[in-house]
C-alpha cells in the first residue's frame, strides 16, 4: 500500500525520522495514564491502529498481549519493527476507513486502541469506519480514541472532531461511552501551541434486559 494514497498520511513519511526520535522518548505510563485502568488484565487480543514505530505495541506485547500493529506509512512501520523484534507482534500494511487486509484475517479483539488517529479522518470516513471498528470488538471488547485539539502542523491533514460526534456514530453501532476525558498535550511543542487531547473509550450497550438478568 502506498502511503502517499491514504489520506491522513500526509507529512508523516517526511518527518519520520524526527518523529521515531520523538516518538521513543514517550512514556506509555504518562501518555496513557488517563486509559491505563481500562486496559485488558489478562492477557488478550489488542489491535493498535496508526501504531507508527510500535512504541504502544511494545508494550502491550510485553504484558503478554498479542498484538496487531496496523500502520500504512513504511517510513514509521519499518523502523518499529526494527525496534521491536517481537513475536507477539503483527505489523500490517492497511488503513482506515476500510482495513481491507485486516478484514480478511477475520479477527476480533479484546481492546483497539486508535491514539492521534480518527483526527485524520473526514466526516465521510469516520462514518464509513466506525461500523469497522465495532465489527472487529470481541462482546466483551473495549476500543480507545483520542480526538486532537488546536493547530494542525504545516503539511498534516486533521480535523477538529468532537466528542459528541465521535459519541453518536458510536451509538449508532450500539456502543456506549465509558470513559470521556479531556487533557493538555503532553508533548512540550503542542503545549506551547495550545493542544488539547479527548480520550474516549466506549463498549458494547448492555440492553435493559441483560441489566435485569444480572441484578
Amino acid at each position: 500500500m502506498n502511503a502517499n494514497k491514504v489520506s491522513g498520511t500526509e507529512g508523516y513519511a517526511e518527518m519520520a525520522d524526527y518523529l521515531v526520535q520523538q516518538w521513543q522518548e514517550i512514556s506509555f505510563k504518562e501518555h496513557h495514564a488517563a486509559v491505563l485502568h481500562l486496559l485488558p488484565v489478562t492477557p488478550g487480543r489488542v489491535l493498535d491502529i496508526g501504531s507508527g514505530i510500535g512504541s504502544d505495541a511494545a508494550a502491550f506485547a510485553a504484558m503478554g498481549h498479542r498484538v496487531v500493529a496496523v500502520e500504512p506509512v513504511s517510513e514509521l512501520r519499518l523502523p518499529g519493527i526494527a525496534l521491536h523484534d517481537s513475536t507477539l507482534i503483527t505489523w500490517l500494511d492497511d488503513s482506515l476507513p476500510d482495513l481491507a487486509v485486516l478484514n480478511s484475517r477475520k479477527e476480533t479483539f479484546d481492546l483497539i486502541m486508535l491514539s492521534a488517529v480518527w483526527m485524520h479522518l473526514d466526516k465521510a470516513q469516520r462514518q464509513r469506519a466506525m461500523p469497522r471498528l465495532a465489527s472487529l470488538m470481541n462482546a466483551s471488547g473495549t476500543m480507545i480514541l483520542s480526538l486532537r485539539h488546536g493547530p494542525v502542523p504545516a503539511g498534516r491533514r486533521m480535523f477538529d472532531v468532537s466528542a459528541a460526534e465521535t459519541i453518536e456514530l458510536a451509538a449508532l453501532q450500539n456502543l456506549e461511552p465509558i470513559l470521556h476525558a479531556e487533557a493538555a498535550s503532553i508533548q512540550k511543542l503542542n503545549q506551547q501551541s495550545g493542544v488539547t487531547w479527548t480520550r474516549l473509550a466506549f463498549r458494547r450497550a448492555t440492553s435493559s434486559s441483560d441489566k435485569h438478568r444480572k441484578v
